[in-house]
């Protein structure tokens, strides 16, 4: 049974339930909440929150790593009804202008660094900028520097959190009867894998049952410790992490930057029996040179989503990290974001060649992309997914959520998969990945899975190279392993009378990394950009 809860109603009920128990453990930093404690400082930043003059429905962004304050203001936010739009921790000065402008935010949260990134520098600009040109962002009022006691020329979090002397209990309580579960509470942009980001707008509804559904398929209890160090920007975080621990009692052990010995030490230190990560989070941890010092034998489940898990890398993480019980998940930012889900019963060759079975509550079908009528098990086609799920749409772009979300309530995820007897789910491309050379259909996937099998191929991402003659074709980039060096000519050869010769690639290009998102997607479409631009300068 699906829940009918707004996130407020969410965290206090398991408050009750489990006062003293520790909900976050920050254990490098040793930082710790208890339920009971959490919810105390979730009031305060509620109340100072509301000292802004924050309204419900007004947007508020956050732009910073796994720092505690981002998991206070994503369950504050949400008590008052406020809306966070998260921030990629990646973007750049255009793109944070971009979506603080497209978004409409009025208070801008921000930590002074990332890597080489100085968000401080960025943030000035931009804040001068609006002094010059008040239209430029006009929705923006408030900025707020998450960051220790230092010269600020904006307010610090201690001063914003200061704000909560001025606004009483009852204030406070009244503003919580607000919300509804049907209001829209977060939102994300897409992860620019395939160009311009969109605001994907979720509701309450959509987060808390996406959220608790996955705690249910990954075995997820009260009595266990989630090590989280996937970003809380990204629905991986904020709702698979985060929102699925709380619907359950759970404690949360966020790691603020990612840093494979940080989990490693986190996970001893604590004894944390579940684990999330992308694939190469986890073969950064396995690959650690101090790996086999730690003891990771509390570890039983988990979650393991965001692009396809090599056998070897699956087998070593479950007898090597003891995650018998781990699970693969899929799905997108627009439905909140799991839909399909494996199970800690399911064999390695379901964890690591499907996405497991639909989710409880959560419809699908797959069609022909042409014809948009269902195709039969094993067939190739667009996963679509209908349900409680489903965005409310793209903030401010009715044409793009007409595109993406169809009459009858079918979100189309723009991913191919099949389907077994048995209603498992293999994601077998991108439909706007698919190559169309000269009226062939190329899946990059058939191709990719079929250059895996060379010895010397460390990883690979076949896309489509604009061509005159055919629309398009066929192009390789190609990460080899250590010490192998092969040429263009060998990887043709290996291909000849292996694979059509429409779907032997024509232009190969050996790289030493893809372009990721931050949250550790391969951007395809910057792979394109790059392999035309080098084959047409040469």
């Amino acid at each position: 049974m699906l829940k009918n809860q707004t996130i407020g109603q969410l965290l206090k009920e398991t408050t009750l339930s489990f006062k003293e128990k520790e909900a976050i453990v920050y254990s490098k930093e040793n930082i710790r909440y208890t339920y009971q404690e959490f919810y105390d400082a979730t009031t305060l930043v509620a109340k100072a929150l509301l000292n802004l003059g924050i309204k419900k429905g007004e947007h508020i962004a956050i732009w910073a790593t796994n720092v505690p304050e981002w998991i206070l203001l994503q369950f504050a936010s949400a008590r008052i009804g406020a809306v966070l739009v998260t921030i990629n921790t990646s973007y750049q000065e255009h793109e944070l202008e971009y979506l603080l402008k497209q978004s409409d935010t009025s208070t801008l949260f921000f930590i002074d660094e990332f890597k080489t990134t100085s968000y401080l520098s960025i943030v000035e600009k931009l804040y001068q900028s609006k002094r010059h040109s008040p239209s430029q962002l006009p929705a923006l009022k408030n900025f707020i520097r998450i960051t220790p006691e230092t010269k600020s020329s904006f307010p610090t979090w201690s001063q914003f959190l200061d704000g909560h002397y001025s606004v009483t209990d009852e204030e406070l309580y009244k503003r919580e009867l607000l919300p509804t579960p049907s209001d829209v509470i977060n939102m994300q942009y897409t992860s620019g894998t395939t160009g311009f980001p969109k605001g994907v707008m979720l509701t309450h509804h959509n987060i808390v049952n996406n959220g608790f559904l996955v705690a249910q398929s990954m075995g997820l209890r009260s009595t266990d410790i989630l090590c989280i160090p996937v970003p809380l920007f990204h629905c991986f975080g904020c709702v698979m992490s985060t929102l699925a621990s709380v619907t359950v009692g759970a404690t949360m052990a966020p790691i603020i930057e990612f840093d494979p010995e940080v989990v490693l030490q986190t996970v001893e230190k604590e004894k944390c029996t579940a684990l999330q990560g992308v694939p190469t989070m986890f073969i950064s941890e396995l690959n650690h040179p101090n790996f086999k010092q730690y003891d990771l034998s509390t570890l039983r489940t988990g979650i393991m989503a965001g692009s396809p898990c090599p056998i070897e890398v699956m087998k070593k993480v479950m007898n090597e990290m003891h995650m018998t019980d781990i699970t693969i998940a899929y799905g997108q930012t627009e439905s909140s974001p799991v839909i399909t889900q494996t199970t800690p019963l399911d064999s390695i060759t379901k964890k690591v060649e499907t996405v497991g079975k639909v989710h409880p509550h959560v419809e699908i079908k797959i069609v022909d992309p042409i014809t948009n009528e269902p195709v039969n098990d094993g067939e190739q086609g667009e996963l679509c997914t209908r349900g409680y799920l489903v965005m409310k749409g793209y903030y401010k772009m009715p044409e793009a959520t007409d595109s993406a979300i169809d009459e009858e309530g079918w979100l189309h995820t723009g991913d191919l998969a099949t389907a077994d007897s048995e209603g498992y789910i293999k994601i077998t491309g991108r439909l706007k990945d698919m190559i169309i050379r000269g009226g062939e259909n190329v899946y990059p996937r058939e191709i990719e899975e079929f250059l895996y099998q060379h010895p010397s191929i460390f990883d690979v991402q076949v896309i489509g190279v604009p061509d005159e003659k055919y629309g398009e074709r066929v192009g390789a980039c190609i990460i080899l392993k250590d010490n192998c060096s092969v040429t263009e000519q060998n990887m043709k050869e290996f291909c000849k009378g292996k694979i059509a010769h429409y779907k032997i690639p024509e232009y190969i290009l050996f790289v030493s990394e893809f372009p990721m998102t931050a949250s550790g997607k391969i951007q395809k479409y910057k792979l394109r950009e790059g392999m035309k631009d080098y084959f047409t300068t040469i």
